[in-house]
Parts: structure tokens; sequence; C-alpha cells
């Protein structure tokens, strides 16, 4: 699911630029006058946030101007099929948001470019005439309709028609990315969901033996470790966006430590060293802890001690974070698995299948492992990720 999402998502991001460089050489649109052509591009480009945010009345409300200026029409509007959402230009007076669409244009819910020769309207004295009405598709669905409309007087030419279907590309492509958004969110949810069935059972009894054993030996301590596991648990099941930054999820991941560290004490040696300048990168949340919890499991429970290096490195426009043991280690031919999700670990494949939703194929978890001397696990994440942000 996440490579076939990645796919998708590059194509919109293809389709979208392409689209833009077509519209922009457009010779209806662009003259040699560089004033023209900055009119054009920054149309293209001011548009382009709000359609990001999907097709909705608001959002087709702060387009059509732009478009407008694009398409040298009349009037422009943007449709959701049923009606119109937004309308700028000629006859704006009796052609309002929410009106049900002309006779002709859109009506018809055709999914191709056509011309028509007169806008249907029954008001006295409206001034538009022809139109050129070019789909909105999204993800293989009909979505809406982008209309332009001219004076009565205007004889359309191909390159109207060239000019307002690959306007209609663009609106397409942005509108696809906002879905696309939506979906990879989506699948983060419902990996992040997964991933907490699984690894809160194992946690929550390790955590509460701990606090137990301190209760009368230490009881300011087992108090200390009760608030701790009191807010991690709150961090890891708290139902707002997917993503946190760095530094939100290595302050849980030193509470983890701690409560760890109670159970372990002296044989648990941990090395944290972290550079200060990548922890606004955003990343899904419990994407670092798991491979900590997974280091504890398999690099010093097993062994009854061990050491532990968390490592995180500014890399130009990456981060690059380490975790590593040296504990029993993976056999090199089931390291594979491990990311694939058929071999030990908690929450690996998970993980990595939240990374790669949220960066693409570039990004995610590399392993390095040897037979008796442990065990690390590579992420590699940007610095900035268009579409993902923390709370």
């Amino acid at each position: 699911m996440d490579v076939l999402l990645g796919l998708l998502l590059g194509l919109a991001v293809a389709a979208s630029v392409y689209a833009a460089l077509r519209l922009l050489r457009s010779p209806r649109v662009l003259s040699s006058d560089a004033q023209a052509m900055h009119a054009a591009l920054h149309a293209a480009t001011v548009m382009l946030p709000d359609l990001r945010r999907g097709l909705s009345a608001d959002t087709a409300a702060r387009a059509v101007p732009h478009l407008r200026t694009l398409t040298q029409a009349s009037a422009v509007a943007l449709t959701d099929r049923g009606r119109l959402l937004a309308w700028d230009g000629a006859g704006g007076e009796h052609h309002r948001p929410g009106d049900e669409l002309p006779p002709g244009p859109g009506a018809r819910g055709e999914r191709r470019v056509r011309v028509e020769d007169h806008l249907g309207c029954a008001a006295v004295g409206c001034p538009l005439g022809a139109a050129v009405v070019a789909p909105l598709d999204v993800l293989g669905k009909h979505v809406g309709d982008l209309m332009a409309i001219y004076p009565p007087a205007r004889r359309l030419s191909p390159e109207d028609t060239r000019t307002v279907t690959e306007a209609a590309s663009l609106v397409s492509a942005q509108i696809e990315l906002s879905e696309l958004e939506v979906q990879g969110e989506r699948l983060a949810r419902a990996e992040l969901r997964a991933l907490r069935a699984q690894i809160s059972p194992h946690f929550i009894y390790n955590a509460l033996a701990a606090v137990a054993a301190y209760i009368h030996s230490r009881p300011e301590e087992a108090r200390e470790l009760l608030t701790d596991f009191a807010e991690f648990t709150r961090y890891a099941f708290r139902g707002e966006s997917p993503y946190v930054t760095l530094a939100d999820e290595f302050r849980y991941v030193e509470k983890y430590l701690r409560l760890e560290h109670a159970r372990f004490g002296e044989r648990l040696e941990v090395r944290l060293e972290v550079a200060p300048e990548v922890l606004q990168a955003i990343v899904p949340i419990l994407s670092v802890q798991p491979l900590v919890e997974n280091a504890v499991r398999h690099g010093v429970e097993r062994r009854g001690q061990g050491r532990i290096e968390i490592i995180g490195r500014d890399l130009d426009a990456d981060v690059v974070l380490r975790v590593g043991d040296n504990g029993v280690g993976i056999e090199p031919d089931r390291v594979r698995d491990v990311l694939a999700g058929s071999g030990p670990g908690i929450g690996i494949a998970n993980v990595q299948a939240r990374l790669q939703a949220a960066f693409g194929s570039a990004y995610g978890l590399e392993i390095e492992s040897s037979m008796g001397r442990g065990t690390t696990v590579t992420m590699t994440v940007p610095k900035f990720s268009p579409g993902v942000r923390a709370a």
C-alpha cells in the first residue's frame, strides 16, 4: 500500500509540474511581454496552496480569480458536478456558489473536454456566450469541472481549448495531491494503531513490574517512575496528529529508558548523543522508541546486560539516526525478514512502513547485524517534507 501511495503521489506531482509548465507556455496566456509572463506565473503559483487543501467552496473561491487570469476568459467557474462551487467574472451577479449548473456546461457529467456554443442562462442580458468545459479527474474519478466562459462575439480557438484543458490538469493534480496526503495520513494512523496493539502489553507489564519493585524500598523513585509511565502512555496513545518532532520523540524515549533502567540497573548502559539541529525534524510518532525497545529486548534482555547507543546526525537535507546494541545479533539472511515483518523485533516492519508512507521509498530503515556482536538500525528521514506536519 505504501509503495502504491508513493507511486501515485509521484505521478500527481509530475502531472502538476507538467501542466504548469505547459500552461505557462500557452500562447494565449503569454505574450512576449514580461509582465504577462509574470502575471501568469503568479496566478499559477498563488492558487496551488489552496487547491492542495482539496476541492471545496472555499478553496474554489480562492482559485477562480487566478484561473481567469490564466485562461483570459470573461468568467471562470469550478463545479463539483452537481452545483457551482465558485464563479469569478462577468455574470457573477446571477451565477452564485451553490446554484445548480446551467444547462449545457457540466450538466451531463461528461469526462471529456468540450466546447459549448452558448452558455444556457435564463438571465436577461447575460454577457456570456461560448464555454470550454474541462473535467477534473482525481484518482480515476470525475469530481467536477473547470468552466471558462467567453463573450458572445468571441470565436474560440484551439489555443483556448488547450489552455483550459491544461489549467484543469493543474487543478486536478493539486486536488489529487490533497487526496493522497489524506490517504497517507489514514495509512499512518492505521499502522500506528497496529503498533500500539503490538507493543503495549509487553511494555505495560515491564513498566509496572519496575514500579512495583520500588514501592517499598524507594517510594519516591516509584512515584517518579509511575509519573514517567503515565506520561509515556499518554503520549503513545494520544489521538492527535500521527507525526511529532524528534525533540518530542526523544523526550519520551528518555522516559521509556528510565523505566527500563529501573529494571536492569547498572546492567543497562545507555549513550544518547543527538545533534541539536536535527530535533525539529518531523517523524511518525513512536518511530524511534520501538527501535530502542527492540534493542533492549534483543540486545540487553537476552544477555542480562548490555549497552545501547542512540546517535543522531545532521546530514545536509536529511537526518540520520542510529540505534545500536551489543547484543546477540541477527543472522544476516534474516535481516530482510525483519524489515518485511516476518522476523523477530518489536515494530520494526511497522516503523518501516510508516516512514516510507510518509517520506517515500528513498527513506526508512537499514539494519546491520553480526551474530554475537550486536545490531544497529539506521533511520534516515528528511528534515522537511511537504504535507508532513506535527500536531
